[in-house]
């Protein structure tokens, strides 16, 4: 923690008011950022009720931390004014109490910055009072900038439109100060600064990424006037005027904004507003300068509100007419649709084809893809068809036949195949055709709770699920492929319809059973890592009560721990895909972010150990026989929150951490390969994995294509909680 008495790289400008709930949130994400240099200076606005105490309560707590109190209230503008006085950082960043930053948002905020920006414009992302998320408009803008050399807003005239705010923008303390501007009272304030700012810039960077999250809830503070816009808009012009910068990219920008005001002005006050508006852009606007091209816009600068409400109604009816429009066209291609499917349904089976499917669509992987490979070596005349998302296409090797779901040539396919093999179920408006054959494959030995189990887990299960949907998805199965004892008696009991238990072991985990040192010394030659270095790889699980996609385990510490000899593979949950904080950590070198890469079980194979919480890939990975290490802070919330068939705690893989100290540690101390950890290993492997002896797929299809009965492979049964 860096002393007072040393610089900051950025200081946080926080004035809090009416915002006590946000406040321990919004501070956290501030300051727990993985190495921020950073202070924050927060500004009790004469705040009423706990904010106050809440306040000194963060700065015992982190020397990072300056309060000060004002006696009397003062407004936002005016407060940050106080703030940035007593601000130290190089850069300096004014956010609402209300927001918060991502995880990671700093290390991109300290990569796009370069070290001598004068402002930096970030992206956003908003969550409205009922927590639906939105991104922010206009990134593209910022991908363009971010793509070029540091200029000025006239070589990037699209930044105009990220004007209004202050929380959007990083500013470099001095040339701030420089300025000579300041927040105005009332709201709209920041104007007076962020204009002023960008047009005298002459470094200005962007960085697309989302790095701050806005709220608006309803109990926020309010001060001041929509109206009050006007007058902050004449600072700014004001300032134009005496300074050099791209002046005529203003009105424009100003128009825009107040007409996105317009709509918010209560409606008996519409016409004042509208007046005032006419009259700054009269005042303000130039021959010369360029205004927006829309209807709506013109209609605005002709400052005539009779001729700007009549462009309003024939915009709103235009709107409305082509949400008809389109709700008709939607409804005529899905009954178009289901005519074509029904008309197919009538046709024969074909009894070459099959259907693959993974992970509601997303592309080529899992056990579908291992049965899939293997059919085609042992049944030549099978025609097997993949059904992906256009952003699953690239994952196809060449060769390998696909069709998009929801056009035309996925419903013939999906009427006339004869085989079925999916890890997840099929849409409900699939029809099981007499004669053809679903093989669900599953996609990992339940540790938590599943199927209709969940009707008694909070808050995943209930109000949230059709559980006589679910049983009518099921009853398509006629086959379920277990991994091993424990998993066949948990789908039979919380999937309860006829099918075939085919315990044979994944096929997903074939390639891990038959795998030698000559295939991680490849792949791990293709992922560029140090043949001498020992490879973590880490791969944390999802939870479904949590909204945000927040890591529990601080992978940059546990890197910082192991030190050089060792290289950590993140990988988050398939839900998630890459993150901004372990972009950030990759970029540094300090990890290797493995989102992205198309096999989760070839990185099993170039890894020596796994670092995972509560994920089913530990199944999967006991097969290596390696070590695995849970790091499991949460485990009681977990499992009362999902709900788990077993106690991992006191059944684990091998050690058991709750920080990254300890994860560390476990591999320091060398726990993570004792005697004591290969016989929880060896305890877990015989329980789990007894199956996966590389010919599982195999198994599956001569059962499935060629009617086959499998040896029985014994295996002791696994008492399900």
């Amino acid at each position: 923690m860096p002393d007072r008495s040393d610089k900051p790289r950025l200081s946080f400008v926080l004035v809090v008011h009416r915002e006590q709930a946000w406040i321990e949130q919004c501070a956290s994400s501030l300051l727990g950022q993985t190495g921020a240099d950073v202070e924050l200076i927060a500004i009790d606005d004469a705040a009423p009720g706990h904010a106050p105490g809440l306040l000194d309560e963060l700065a015992e707590a982190d020397a990072r931390v300056r309060v000060e109190h004002l006696a009397a209230r003062v407004g936002l503008g005016p407060a940050r004014n106080i703030g940035l006085g007593v601000a130290r950082g190089d850069y300096v960043w004014f956010v609402n109490a209300t927001d918060s930053l991502p995880r990671g948002a700093l290390a991109l905020v300290a990569g796009a910055l370069g070290g001598d920006a004068d402002v930096l414009v970030v992206h956003h992302e908003q969550t409205d009072a009922l927590g639906q998320r939105s991104k922010g408009a206009r990134r593209g803008v910022l991908e363009r900038v971010a793509g070029r050399p540091l200029g000025s807003l006239a070589e990037s005239p699209g930044l105009a439109a990220f004007a209004p705010h202050a929380w959007n923008k990083v500013f470099r303390r001095e040339f701030l100060t420089g300025l000579g501007v300041a927040f105005a009272a009332g709201e709209h304030g920041e104007l007076s600064v962020t204009w002023p700012a960008l047009l005298a810039a002459e470094r200005i960077a962007a960085l697309p990424e989302v790095a701050y999250e806005r709220r608006r809830p309803p109990n926020v503070a309010a001060e001041g006037s929509a109206f009050d816009v006007f007058d902050r808009y004449d600072d700014a012009f004001a300032f134009a005027e005496s300074h050099d910068g791209p002046r005529a990219l203003m009105p424009a920008a100003m128009l825009r904004h107040e007409l996105a005001l317009l709509g918010r002005v209560p409606r008996g006050r519409r016409r004042e507003f509208f007046a005032r508006m006419a009259d700054g852009l009269r005042r303000h606007r130039r021959p010369d300068d360029p205004m927006p091209e829309g209807a709506r816009e013109r209609a605005a600068a002709s400052g005539s509100w009779p001729r700007f409400r009549a462009v309003e109604r024939a915009h709103a009816l235009r709107q409305r007419l082509a949400r008809r429009r389109g709700r008709i066209a939607q409804r005529v291609r899905r009954a178009a649709l289901r005519r074509h499917y029904r008309r197919e349904l009538r046709r024969p089976v074909d009894e070459n084809l099959a259907v693959f499917a993974a992970y509601w669509y997303r592309g080529y992987t899992c056990n579908p893809r291992a049965i899939y490979e293997r059919a085609r070596e042992l049944v030549p005349s099978m025609r097997g068809v993949w059904v992906v998302k256009p952003e699953g296409v690239d994952s196809l090797p060449a060769g390998v036949e696909h069709v998009l779901p929801g056009t035309r040539e996925y419903y013939e396919v999906m009427a006339r195949a004869r085989y079925f093999v999916n890890n997840v179920n099929f849409p409900n408006d699939i029809v099981k055709r007499s004669g053809t054959t679903h093989v669900m494959t599953h996609h990992g030995t339940p540790l938590k709770k599943m199927g209709l189990d969940l009707a008694d887990a909070a808050p995943t299960g209930g109000a949230r699920n059709d559980f006589a949907a679910l049983m009518r998805r099921c009853a398509r199965w006629d086959f379920s492929v277990s991994q091993n004892a424990f998993s066949t008696l948990v789908w039979e009991r919380v999937y309860p319809t006829r099918y075939e238990s085919l315990e044979v072991g994944y096929p997903r985990n074939d390639v891990l059973a038959r795998a030698g040192d000559d295939d991680a010394r490849r792949i791990r030659a293709e992922l560029g890592i140090d043949p001498e270095r020992r490879v973590v790889l880490y791969a944390p699980t999802h939870r479904e009560y949590q909204r945000d996609n927040v890591s529990p385990l601080d992978i940059g510490a546990v890197a910082d721990g192991l030190g050089p000899g060792y290289t950590i593979m993140a990988r988050l949950h398939y839900f998630y895909g890459s993150d901004p904080e372990l972009r950030a950590l990759h970029d540094a070198g300090r990890i290797l972010d493995v989102a992205s890469h198309p096999s989760v079980e070839e990185l099993c194979i170039a890894s020596d150990a796994l670092v995972t919480d509560y994920s089913s890939l530990m199944f999967d990975y006991g097969v290596l026989d390696r070590p695995i290490v849970i790091h499991a802070p949460d485990w009681d919330v977990y499992e009362a929150m999902r709900g788990t068939y077993f106690d991992l705690l006191e059944e684990p893989p091998g050690p058991v951490a709750s920080t990254a100290a300890e994860v560390v540690d476990a591999f320091r101390s060398g726990t993570a390969w004792d005697d004591g950890s290969r016989a929880a290993r060896a305890a877990f492997r015989a329980r789990f994995c007894s199956l996966d002896d590389g010919h599982a797929a195999e198994r599956v299809v001569r059962r499935v294509w060629f009617g086959e009965q499998q040896p029985a492979v014994a295996q002791p049964p696994a008492v399900v909680g």
